[in-house]
């Protein structure tokens, strides 16, 4: 049988870490190493984006994460609008050999819900 989109993305956040925006913003407030990746469109992004965030649209994830993202070594939290795109974004980077990378559960959606700061 063919896999849905909901399927796909329940197998992404199985294949990779997954992380809350709380873990995130505190990281964020300690200033840890961490490098935030939205996957969203660039329409998206331009509405908001968490503070420092690395903007690579999901599709072309594959295509840029090499030079984009060089340190497959470093800690890595890729997000979305809810959590699907980030969950697949996590799982492709983690197949691609990067070590430490999670998604954010709730997405830039969940962020603004916590009343977190956005850039424009």
């Amino acid at each position: 049988m063919a896999k849905t989109y909901e399927d796909l993305v329940a197998e992404a956040r199985e294949n990779a870490g997954q992380t809350d925006v709380d873990e995130v913003k505190r990281a964020l407030d300690s200033g840890e190493e961490i490098t935030i990746v939205d996957v969203r469109e660039p329409a998206e992004y331009d509405e908001g984006h968490l503070p420092g965030a690395i903007h690579v649209p999901r599709g072309l994830l594959e295509y840029r994460a090499s030079t984009d993202l060089p340190d497959k070594n470093r800690r890595m939290v890729t997000h979305c609008a809810l959590g699907g795109r980030g969950a697949l974004a996590a799982s492709t980077l983690t197949e691609m050999g990067y070590t430490n990378v999670a998604n954010m559960q709730g997405g830039i959606n969940g962020w603004r819900e916590q009343g977190y700061e956005v850039e424009s």
